[in-house]
């Protein structure tokens, strides 16, 4: 039973709308037939290792008695997830599929850490191969021991999991839906998203004052400013060797504690120390864990622990020091060990309840008492392993916080805001905590930055309490802002430019955008990371970063058929278009399915989807969508459906005729809006480019759905140009040789339909030179598509490459593009061969001439741009730019004897002079 594949997907994805890990499972013919051969049985067999798994999937292991056949894939699943459980991670989805080969069975299931999730599928595909073994034992083959499998499993897990504050404050964050990001391999966690996140560690947050846990772990510091506010604090000394700790114990009196200045969790705490033959070696114990050592007065009284979060006392837990009681027949060694049976106890502070060790300080309690581990305690006899009552060395906790006193409350909200703590515990001794602290005496033994929130979580006695809530609440005050706007959308074409006029609006609207595009990362209009950033991890990169307030995200369909999404839902969403291109790729064969991928975004879409109606594959995700509004952006004012759309009050983005051209008009709630006209907008060059012009549709409808109004979105359409440093190889022009260049990225069929339809629309007086390629790991078929939509449209045609061939032979693509030309009717004669990209560029160039234009597609756009605009013609400088020229340009025929001019009143036909 062999695992091939493995994808972990992030977030939403083609299989699951939240992450999920994927095992492409080899399932070997002979432990299929054993574990089918003892159904059930293997279920039972589970059970026993795992109790959950009987108690979890009941119905299914029921299912398996009654004779339903057993899914190998299902099984490793559920056994993955259940072990996870088993770690006290929370998940809920496991199922498998078949696939095209025999053997082979993709499964699924949840995770909460990848590489605890990835390490179950390993034990659980391990653990069911030795129970197929074990069916048919080879000689020599030795028994399996299950037990040892998930024992081994919970450790690894228990070594890379949240500690039980954390994991309190995370699950505090997701119910109220704020967003949650593992920063470390520790307890660093980041809550909320861009400008309005804080982070935690523990019960330290953003908020907490550095002088303040300065303050907290200088005990003697922190005494001396309670004592001077009036509060209880024992008498202190700070020391730092023996005979100063000997003389101090003399001025207070004993019994004293002696306890190190900075340590924490209980550890070199030694109390009731009643003479001077206990100091040395509690200074010792003392001195070992921090920088030096305080002696102070031995306060009498339980130990409580009083949570103040925010100003107030939230929690408060008495503490009951380690220790077991008798049964009478049982030795003490035995009453430990039916303690840490307890699912609640672990190693240190994975847990609610750590574990009781019989160490050394436990072996000297015993011995002071005249015990051994083999002693058998008398029935309902305390035997302490612990002077101290911290949950870190075994200690328990009973929930006192509905009978505490007032005064107490009081008492310790007055420390904690004195040390100047937004998360801080004060540890309390006193006989009675329901009576005042002034009645009873007892004191206050230290306060604590960060303290840990399992006693509170999880009491061995007593109401639970929501104190990760009160943490939450005060970073994030109920109504406040946790996450920034996302607005993502997705697309065979148009998404980079369509991102970076939405980013575009948004600047000039003011604010500080995250943006993600095939081309970089951008914060605030500045390139933080170079590269194809479409996926996950640079989406992650935005919503993590401390000044985005919004964020414009393109997705490809690379990333979310890879790892998913980075984010679990956006604000809008938009899918631009599904046409062919990647096809082959990526398990992606048909348009079909690759419409299934692009899905995914209208699937996460909360408030506003944008989809083309023009395309029938994005028209059809409306209904996948539980977007609260669906926005239609239709290039025909006469779309049926849209026009019934808008009758019924609905968004939609129409490009209407009229006299002066063609205008974008928004419709909301039966109101027509006039936006823009198209040849106001720079990208669109004058209104040629529709593929531009569907664009700036499609960022309108977005920046409309996110609230922006129509000046703002007219002001970010009208400064936003094709230019090469506004938009890097979309449509890049470069009018100054004399003749116009247009440099695209265009890769498929689309794209390059697209820019062809421009090059018609601009009707160019002299030849039309185009340079064309297909990226190599595209189809055969990809080819001749490009191909027959450049075919005819040119008169000079240059087949070249990219730089990556990705996989192909140096010529190969070329020469499939030269055949398909032909084949498309193309002259031979009119078809050149030059593989390199820049030589073809220099070529195309070399023989331009004045007015003609220059269709080249690329792939380095920056090397290819600067090429261009460092070209010089062989013939001069460019004509004069005039309105007669431009006029000749169009079909509109000038009269004889007439010629035409410009001035103040606009353009006229005057006689020539």
């Amino acid at each position: 039973m062999n695992i091939d594949s493995t994808s972990v997907y992030v977030g939403p994805n083609v299989h699951a709308s939240a992450p999920v890990i994927r095992l492409g499972l080899d399932v070997k013919p002979r432990y299929a037939e054993a574990l089918r051969a003892l159904g059930p049985a293997v279920a039972d067999r589970l059970a026993e290792v795992l109790p959950g798994f009987a108690r979890d999937e009941a119905d299914w292991i029921a299912a398996l008695r009654d004779g339903a056949a057993l899914s190998i894939g299902d099984l490793v699943a559920k056994l993955a997830l259940q072990l996870q459980r088993a770690a006290g991670i929370d998940g809920d989805l496991a199922w498998s599929e078949p696939s095209d080969e025999p053997d082979l069975v993709e499964v699924f299931y949840s995770y909460e850490n990848e590489d605890i999730g990835l390490e179950a599928g390993e034990v659980a595909c391990d653990m069911l191969a030795a129970i197929a073994r074990a069916a048919d034992p080879e000689e020599g083959e030795p028994e399996p021991v299950l037990d040892d499998d998930v024992e081994d499993f919970l450790i690894y897990a228990e070594k890379r999991s949240l500690g039980p504050s954390a994991m309190e404050l995370v699950r505090a964050a997701r119910s109220r839906d704020i967003p949650v990001y593992r920063l470390n391999d520790a307890s660093l966690i980041q809550v909320g998203q861009g400008k309005y996140q804080q982070r935690i560690e523990a019960a330290l947050t953003s908020q907490t004052s550095h002088i303040a846990v300065e303050l907290a772990a200088d005990k003697n510091m922190c005494n001396q400013i309670l004592s001077d506010l009036g509060l209880p604090v024992p008498k202190q000394r700070l020391v730092y060797d023996v005979d100063e700790a000997l003389g101090a114990a003399d001025r207070i009196g004993y019994p004293v504690v002696i306890k190190p200045l900075d340590g924490n969790h209980g550890r070199g705490v030694t109390v009731n120390i009643t003479g001077e033959e206990g100091v040395p070696a509690a200074f010792a114990t003392a001195d070992a864990e921090g920088s030096a050592v305080v002696v102070e007065t031995m306060l009498r009284g339980d130990d409580h622990r009083l949570l103040v979060v925010n100003g107030t006392l939230v929690a408060a837990a008495r503490r009951v020091p380690g220790h077991v009681k008798g049964d009478g027949r049982s030795t003490i060694a035995e009453l430990v060990e039916i303690v840490n049976q307890d699912p609640r106890r672990g190693i240190g502070h994975e847990n609610v309840l750590t574990r009781l060790e019989l160490d050394e300080q436990a072996l000297r309690l015993l011995e002071e008492r005249g015990y051994t581990t083999e002693t058998v305690p008398p029935e309902g006899e305390e035997v302490y392993l612990r002077k101290t009552a911290n949950i870190s060395t075994g200690g328990t906790a009973v929930d006192v916080t509905d009978t505490i006193h007032p005064d107490n409350k009081l008492m310790a909200e007055r420390a904690i805001r004195a040390i100047g703590l937004d998360v801080g515990a004060v540890d309390f001794l006193t006989t009675d905590i329901t009576r005042s602290y002034r009645e009873t005496g007892g004191g206050i033994c230290e306060i604590n930055a960060g303290p840990g929130l399992r006693m509170h979580i999880a009491p061995s006695e007593g109401k639970p309490r929501d104190v990760g809530g009160a943490i939450i609440d005060m970073l994030f005050p109920p109504g406040s802002q946790s996450r920034v706007p996302i607005a993502a959308l997705t697309g065979t074409n148009g998404k980079t430019t369509c991102s970076r006029m939405l980013a575009h609006i948004l600047k000039m609207a003011g604010h500080v955008v995250g943006q993600t595009s095939t081309d970089a990362v951008m914060i605030d209009g500045n390139v933080t990371v170079k590269g194809d950033m479409t996926g996950p991890v640079s989406a992650k990169m935005v919503l993590r970063d401390p000044s985005v307030d919004i964020a414009v995200l393109e997705t490809a369909r690379g990333g979310i058929v890879r790892s998913g999404l980075g984010y679990n839902f956006c604000d809008v969403g938009a899918v631009l278009n599904v046409t062919s291109d990647h096809l082959g790729l990526g398990g992606v064969d048909t348009l079909d399915g690759l419409a299934r991928v692009k899905r995914v975004i209208a699937e996460v879409t909360r408030d506003t989807v944008v989809l083309n109606a023009d395309n029938e594959y994005t028209l059809k995700m409306a209904a996948h969508s539980p977007a609260k509004q669906i926005m239609y952006v239709t290039r025909n004012p006469d779309h049926e459906l849209v026009r019934e759309h808008i009758r019924l009050g609905k968004r939609a983005i129409v490009l209407e005729q009229g006299m002066n051209g063609d205008q974008i008009v928004i419709y909301e709630n039966g109101t027509q809006m006039p936006l823009i006209w198209t040849h106001l907008i720079p990208a669109t060059l004058e209104g040629k480019a529709l593929h531009n012009v569907e664009n700036a549709m499609f960022a309108a409808g977005m920046a409309f759905a996110l609230g922006k109004t129509l000046d703002q979105i007219r002001q970010g359409l009208r400064t936003f140009d094709n230019t090469f440093f506004q938009s890097p190889g979309r449509m890049n022009v470069f009018d100054e040789h004399g003749f116009r260049v247009i440099l695209d990225y265009g890769h498929n069929e689309a794209a390059v339909a697209a820019m062809v339809d421009l090059v018609d629309r601009l009707k160019p007086r002299g030849r039309r030179i185009v340079c064309v390629t297909c990226p190599g790991d595209r189809r055969d078929e990809d080819v001749t598509a490009i191909a027959a939509k450049v075919a005819g449209h040119f008169d000079s045609y240059i087949c070249h490459r990219d730089d990556n061939v990705r996989g192909r032979a140096p010529d190969e693509m070329p020469r499939l593009m030269q055949a398909a030309l032909i084949a498309q009717g193309v002259d031979p004669a009119a078809i050149t061969i030059i593989e390199e990209e820049d030589k073809a560029l220099a070529a195309a160039l070399e023989q331009a001439q004045r007015d003609d234009l220059i269709l080249f597609f690329c792939e380095n756009i920056t090397r290819s741009w600067k090429q261009i605009i460092h070209f010089t013609p062989a013939f001069g400088a460019p004509e004069e730019d005039t309105v007669a020229r431009r006029m000749a340009e169009t079909a509109f025929d000038i009269p004889a004897g007439y010629t035409v001019i410009s001035d103040e009143r606009g353009v006229l036909i005057a006689p020539q002079e």
